[in-house]
């Protein structure tokens, strides 16, 4: 069976994250261990105990998640089942699926992605940017009262995330204004997301230019499983092309949609999520047909996924 391991981005993270399952199987800790023998702080007793304020904090919570996301990767590899077809991550889990695919070094993304999150944080001060999910209708849609906003500041599409599901990210204001105005346009629902930092609009362009100058220290090898990015679901095999991406996914959206459609076309069948929550085996689920049986989209961070995505293999 053809299958493609995911990688979840910000939003995933809570406090106790995988500890079920790092009861049963040691890796978990010890990869938690290594995370913060790296970093130089206890990143390990952070997601263990807390408090939630801090890991919440963006440069926290980014490699938390990173670590999160490998662990339950190198459990799944321990499983000596067959290997995956592809790897994507959606936002910060493009870091993850990098790491796995062997082209990026565990090190050396617990500390890009550090770098990420007190970039994003430091770009837009407190308060100045903001996020709304649009439910509910086409993309087109959306775009076009993004594009009918005339006051000042951003509005943009950030995360093409399901058919009826787009993320805009840009000033607060100007999300505010999409908030007031929805009805004109023919938009039911728009829920503001509680975060501090707007993700893939161009309010982080800035961010991006510093995150690029580190990049260029950072040795990355030809991936050893495909990668398909964020910016438009297909994998990069160069130094050059993957560190472009990289930078481009700050400012740029999340095209998880495009992701998700060009893994079924590459006949992958199931959709293992690894790392803690079940964010992406949900919004898949609006992506492929698995009410027919003949897709899965199961979330591997607690033994009940885990058991029910082994047994996949041995029907």
């Amino acid at each position: 069976m053809k299958y493609a391991l995911l990688f979840p981005g910000q939003g995933s993270q809570e406090v106790g994250m995988l500890g079920t399952l790092a009861a049963a199987h040691p890796i978990i800790d010890a990869t938690f261990a290594e995370a913060s023998d790296t970093l130089g702080y206890d990143l390990a007793a952070l997601i263990k105990n807390g408090p939630a304020e801090e890991l919440n904090r963006t440069q926290r919570t980014q490699p938390a998640l990173l670590a999160a996301s490998v662990a339950v990767a190198r459990l799944w590899q321990s499983l000596c089942l067959p290997p995956p077809t592809a790897l994507a991550g959606h936002s910060l889990g493009e870091y993850s699926a990098l790491v796995v695919a062997d082209a990026l070094q565990f090190a050396d993304a617990l500390k890009l992605v550090e770098l990420r999150g007190e970039l994003m944080q430091s770009a837009v001060p407190q308060g100045v940017g903001a996020m709304a999910a649009v439910i509910g209708v086409d993309d087109e849609i959306v775009e076009k009262a993004c594009a009918a906003y005339d006051g000042d500041g951003v509005l943009e599409p950030a995360n093409y995330n399901a058919p009826g599901q787009v993320v805009v990210a840009g000033s607060k204001g100007a999300v505010d204004w999409l908030v007031a105005n929805s009805k004109t346009f023919g938009i039911r629902k728009v829920m503001p997301i509680p975060v501090s930092v707007p993700s893939h609009c161009s309010m982080m362009r800035g961010a991006a230019e510093q995150l690029a100058e580190r990049l260029k220290t950072v040795a990355i090898a030809t991936p050893a499983i495909p990668v398909l990015h964020n910016l438009d679901g297909q994998p990069r095999s160069d130094a050059d092309g993957i560190r472009n991406a990289l930078i481009e996914q700050l400012f740029r959206p999340v095209r998880w949609v495009t992701t998700i459609r060009n893994l079924e076309a590459m006949d992958c069948h199931a959709l293992f999520e690894c790392g803690p929550g079940k964010v992406l085996a949900t919004i898949n689920k609006r992506i492929v047909d698995v009410a027919s049986g003949n897709r899965l989209s199961i979330a591997l961070g607690d033994p009940e996924g885990l058991q029910l995505a082994q047994a996949s293999f041995n029907p």
